[in-house]
């Protein structure tokens, strides 16, 4: 480490060092992290990389545009990230980009110091410089102080709360200016790039390029005819790629393009309208009363936002966004947009109206901008997805590597046999660069996609849409299946079964018309606590709400201004019962501020919504007359019961609880209490939630019914038979989400279900464990249950201790978060053998579908919500069964709201899957077919003609390879599944038992030809091109060509992946044809068809082209046994499987599951495992438990 203390300033009194590191690793930990590594010019090795690119005539340049990376090292030296020109960049898939440093020069002094109060950093200590890189549309800027290159962020980058109250009122023009100047236009620009650059990219593609040479060397060699199909063929295939890609870039383009003006404040009082691409991060936005689009993400400062998410989380709901807090209790906290969406205005929804008091204006102030937003983050979804099908890829690339090995030996044998025969170095040259173009066929890797996309096709026929086409074939690998529950296995909508009340130490009888309650404080939460607004005079919000609120049969208004001061609040929304009650009001509801119903009104002043991470929502009221004000909240029963007072909590309550929610039931707690009459409304806005929601007094359970949707359970018995495992990944409570599971099929009688409890240290004891089963409780509930559910029977958990009896963990969120971060040894199990995992928060969702694929599962996930996004994304195979924008982060989109998609999605998936390998494999006979003949031929100085050759590819391998992909998928999932790779045992012991047979049915052909009595060898000529019509031509002509359709036909096979080959009516009709036509060549063409093909069969006797027929025949016979009989056997895989000295599975999960099934004595029921000095075996190949001391 060099000091450059005595030039460089000092950051906190520490003097500044410049460490050497030449790599480091950015935003590490998140999805987007990236290894970082430097390099700059050096001046000897481009002079090198030039002498070898003028050698190559440019064809280096051409490999450094393919593998740009290459062409950094080549040219470039390792350097400190200080001095880096260039930078290399891993993503977390292991996949290198390339980006260039670039330096912009900023001589203003007031410029430099505005940039440095920004980014709260001195980027400017080497000099007056800034530095920095853009991957993936973001900008990366360098901070010499930590020696590395940092992220460009906003305002949500770990700014407190009263930094963004007290530091932001409007910039002038000139502090804009200088913001803009860094962080650029607020744009979400979509690049279409032109026809002719688009076709210089398409024509410098690898498969183009290697076509371009084949083309010139079939001119060389005279093929003009089939050089001339070949051009035209791929000019047409040019031509459409360039119009789907240009069209879907516009698309993407005017999908997210926006042009709109926004009102931005200039100092205190004054507002100007400006272009929202001139916003930058500290902009303070005026929110317009009727609402606006928002084209950045602004966290709200002042005033109430109605809000449509619905484009960004696929929930049509309303959604209430409330002032950031400003309270001295809450000042210091960090500001989060994933934390504090409830304060986040995002960019891409539309803010319906604003509340606000008075004359005061609803003020924003912009945290992000561009691509930094959450919409930003979509579109970059897109734009650079998941590469999910990588191996897929790298198999194929395998594969043609493994064809280029034979294309040399035929090249060296090409060499050697042509030399011997004195054949003209020209002829050489050109024939034996010939036999690549043939043993490796340009159209091997465009093979893989065929049946991708005639399943692309037919999936959209059902409504299900897919943004990324290389998933469809991971969907035919699948292992797992996660399924939300809301939404997705249940409906949306919500019944309310009845309320509950609680009275002293129990609960009272449950009331099945909420009307019908006492105006107390529990009919009151229920009118009251919620978000509810109304839009063109209709009620909305959350349907759970909505029920809750209609069971009532109050009313809701929002007031103008002038009535809001009655209550001398923030624009409140006011409810009030319908009718006048007034024998139900008692002297306890006068002492809790409710006084006489006739009349009453109860405005909502403060709300807060509804948090995931919360599990609970909660508002301040104030009934018109009323001294004080209350408090009342909802939410998850278990949080609400460790708010509240435990002296008003019932006895039973937590076995009242589980007798609801055991039988799927949703179950809301409700509580309330009084706020001090000192507390004006003033104050209320800004305290803090924590304040308020604590102290309170219980009121009751809502019991709410979510019912299965119809097609649920007929979809999980169909995954079920498929052996495709299913997991619950729900936010609901443990009980419900277990109900529902084994009402739906995920969970059987026979299964027994092990309650993981997991629990972080405190300060009287560590982190433990405890494991148990969930036991029916009936008996000993019995008595608790009445009088509060006496016409409700529990469904019991049934127990199994047969042998053989599975058993599935049933997990929560919070425990989940303890196994990951101190038992991650017992994580894999974990995730082996959960099944249910409840009150799971969206990054956890996300967290399970990423612990599943490192067991190497291949996992789908089907979700209906914005809090399945991250694992919608994360997933192998996203499904989404909403169309909002946030769906973009999902591969796949299916317009029928319910899971009949994910068996649909998974039957084409491996449709498509045994279709491209079908295909490839094809294309890999046809190029060893053609190669095998060529090779005899040359023996002879002979070779196919320019006919001979068209007819080959063009009209038989082409018509083939186009409709060969076309057969449907089979209409049942069975429970085996395809070959997951190219190069498993059983293709390549296909390929290599169909190339062996092809090439004996060619040599015997030749052979029996040779001992025919008519038989004339052929009179070598000089001129290869005249030794084409001959004898051996005609026969290796003939015979190869019945092969290329014979092998076709054994390809295509049916069930259990796709229907039988004669539904696939065009292909039929194609090999009809085909075989027609050939059998026509070979037993009686006319002269001129015969003269035209170079064939010699009017020379040839009758009972040899029936001998030639026979050979095609034996062909058939042989390759269909091989397919059907010999490839699909288990006698081959077993037989492959000793070989291979297999001995145990490849997926570490079929490791882990034979572990979890070699040892019954785990997990430990009944026990609690403490992390403690003191360990035992676990059971589980050496992990460890730690004993209960």
């Amino acid at each position: 480490m060099s000091s450059n203390a005595g030039s460089e300033p000092e950051m906190a009194g520490v003097a500044y060092q410049r460490t050497q590191s030449m790599r480091a690793t950015i935003n590490e930990g998140d999805d987007d992290e990236i290894d970082c590594v430097s390099y700059k010019g050096h001046f000897l090795k481009k002079l090198v990389v030039w002498y070898f690119t003028i050698q190559t005539l440019g064809f280096l340049m051409l490999i450094f545009y393919w593998k740009p990376n290459w062409k950094v090292k080549c040219m470039n030296k390792r350097c400190t990230l200080a001095d880096a020109q260039w930078i290399i960049i891993k993503d977390v898939y292991k996949i290198e980009h390339v980006s260039k440093v670039k330096v912009v020069h900023i001589y203003q002094s007031g410029l430099k110091t505005a940039i440095i109060d920004i980014l709260n950093k001195d980027v400017f200590m080497d000099g007056s410089y800034l530095r920095f890189f853009k991957y993936q549309k973001l900008k990366y800027i360098w901070d010499p102080a930590e020696d590395v290159f940092r992220k460009l962020k906003g305002l949500d980058d770990g700014r407190q709360f009263g930094e963004l109250h007290d530091n932001f009122h409007g910039f002038t023009e000139y502090d804009r200016e200088q913001r803009h100047y860094l962080y650029g236009e607020n744009e979400i620009i979509v690049q279409v790039r032109n026809y002719f650059v688009l076709f210089i990219q398409e024509v410098l593609h690898p498969f183009y390029v290697f076509q371009l040479f084949s083309v010139c060397l079939w001119l060389s060699d005279e093929y003009y005819y089939y050089a001339g199909c070949i051009i035209v063929m791929s000019g047409g295939s040019i031509l459409i790629s360039l119009y789907t890609t240009r069209k879907q870039s516009v698309m993407l383009r005017d999908m997210v393009s926006s042009q709109h003006e926004v009102a931005v404040c200039r100092g205190s009082e004054e507002v100007e309208l400006i272009p929202e691409n001139q916003l930058v991060p500290g902009d303070v936005l005026i929110i317009p009363p009727n609402g606006c689009p928002m084209t950045c993400d602004a966290v709200l400062l002042a005033g109430n936002c109605i809000v449509n998410e619905s484009m960004l989380t696929g929930e049509s709901v309303p959604v209430t966004k409330i002032s950031l807090p400003n309270s001295e209790d809450e000042r210091s906290e960090l500001y989060n947009p994933d934390e504090h969406k409830r304060h986040t205005l995002f960019c891409g929804t539309q803010v319906i109206q604003t509340r606000y008091y008075g004359s005061e204006k609803v003020r924003a102030v912009v945290v992000s901008t561009g691509y930094n937003t959450a919409k930003g983050t979509l579109v970059r979804a897109i734009l650079y997805p998941k590469p999910m099908d990588i191996k897929l890829y790298n198999d194929g690339l395998k594969f043609v590597l493994v064809l280029l090995g034979m294309a040399v030996l035929g090249f060296i044998y090409t060499v050697v046999i042509l030399a011997v025969q004195d054949t003209e170095v020209k002829d050489i040259v050109l024939k034996s660069l010939d036999i690549i173009t043939i043993a490796v066929p340009p159209a091997l890797p465009a093979a893989l996609t065929i049946g991708i996309v005639y399943a692309q096709q037919r999936l959209k026929k059902q409504n299900i849409f897919c943004i990324s086409p290389s998933r469809i074939n991971l969907c035919g690998t699948m292992d797992v299946i996660c399924f939300d529950k809301t939404g997705t296995l249940t409906e949306d909508g919500l019944d309310l079964m009845g309320v509950v009340p609680a009275k002293g130490p129990s609960f009272e009888y449950m009331e099945t018309v909420a009307s019908q309650l006492p105006v107390k404080d529990l009919l009151i939460s229920m009118t009251t606590c919620h978000s509810l607004t109304r839009i063109d005079e209709e009620l909305c919000g959350d349907p759970l709400d909505l029920k809750m609120f209609e069971a009532t049969k109050w009313t809701l208004q929002e007031p103008t201004d002038i009535e809001s001061t009655n209550f001398d609040m923030l624009m409140p929304t006011i409810v009030s019962p319908p009718v006048v009650v007034e024998n139900d009001v008692d002297v306890e509801g006068k002492e809790n501020g409710i006084g006489q119903s006739h009349g009453l009104e109860i405005g909502i002043v403060k709300q807060f919504p509804f948090s995931s991470g919360l599990q609970r929502m909660s508002v301040v009221t104030r009934t018109l007359g009323a001294d004080h004000m209350m408090v009342y909240c909802k939410g998850a029963p278990e949080k609400i019961l460790s708010l509240c007072s435990p002296k008003t909590v019932p006895h039973n309550f937590q076995h009242v609880l589980h007798g609801y929610t055991s039988q799927g039931f949703r179950v809301i707690a409700m509580a309330s209490k009084p706020l001090e009459p000192s507390l004006q409304w003033h104050k209320v806005v800004k305290i803090n939630r924590d304040e308020i929601e604590s102290d309170l007094e219980f009121l009751g359970l809502l019991v709410m019914q979510n019912k299965l949707k119809p097609e649920t359970s007929p979809v999980i018995k169909e995954l079920n038979t498929a052996c495709i495992r299913i997991v619950m990944v729900t936010g609901d409570n443990m009980l419900t989400a277990v109900s529902v599971a084994k009402k739906c099929g995920i969970l059987t009688p026979r299964h027994n279900v092990i309650m993981v409890e997991a629990y972080p240290p405190n300060v009287m004891t560590r982190e433990n464990i405890q494991w148990k089963y969930a036991d029916n409780l009936q008996n000993d509930m019995e008595e608790d249950l009445e009088p509060a559910q006496e016409s409700l029977n529990a469904v019991m958990v049934e127990m199994d201790d047969t042998p053989g009896c599975t058993y599935h963990f049933a997990i929560d969120g919070k425990s989940f978060g303890v196994i990951r971060e101190y038992y991650p040894y017992l994580l894999p199990k974990i995730a082996v053998r959960g099944t249910v995992f409840a009150r799971m928060l969206p990054h956890q969702k996300a967290q399970l579908v990423e612990a599943l694929q490192e067991l190497d599962y291949s996992v789908g996930m089907c979700g209906d919500g914005a809090n399945d996004t991250g694992a919608l994304k994360t997933a192998h195979a996203g499904i989404s069964l909403s169309e909002a924008e946030a769906s973009v982060a999902s591969p796949f989109t299916s317009k029928t709201p319910n899971i009949t998609c994910v068996p649909t999605v998974i039957r084409e998936g491996r449709a498509a899957l045994v279709t491209s390998f079908g295909v490839f494999k094809y294309m890999a006979l046809y190029s060893m077919v053609q190669f095998i003949s060529v090779l005899i031929l040359y023996y002879i100085q002979s070779n196919l003609g320019d006919w001979q050759f068209l007819y080959v590819d063009l009209v038989i391998t082409t018509t083939i390879a186009i409709l060969m992909g076309h057969t449907e998928a089979y209409p049942q999932l069975v429970a085996q599944r395809p070959p997951g790779s190219l190069v498993s045992p059983c293709i390549l012991a296909s390929l290599l038992i169909q190339v062996a047979v092809t090439a004996a049915i060619q040599a015997g052909a030749y052979l029996c030809l040779l001992s025919q009595p008519w038989f004339v060898p052929l009179d070598q000529h000089h001129d290869q091109n005249k030794n084409i019509l001959c004898y051996e031509n005609t026969v290796i002509f003939l015979v190869s060509s019945f092969q290329y359709i014979i092998l076709a036909a054994a390809f295509s096979k049916g069930k259990p992946f796709r229907l039988s080959i004669y539904t696939n009516v065009l292909f039929l009709i194609s090999l009809i044809l085909l075989t027609a036509c050939t059998v026509w060549l070979t037993v009686y063409p006319t002269d001129p068809v015969a003269h035209f093909m170079k064939l010699t069969i009017p020379d040839i006797p009758m009972s040899f082209r029936g001998v030639i027929l026979s050979f095609a025949a034996g062909m058939f016979v042989i390759s269909f046994f091989i397919e059907d009989c010999v490839v699909d056997s288990k006698a081959l895989k077993n037989c492959l499987r000793v070989l291979r000295c297999k001995k145990q599975p490849k997926n570490r999960f079929k490791l882990i599951e034979r572990e979890i099934t070699a040892n019954p004595n785990w997990p430990p029921i009944g026990t609690t495992n403490m992390a403690s000095g003191f360990e035992i075996q676990s059971g589980l190949a050496g992990d460890k438990l730690s004993e209960d001391s």
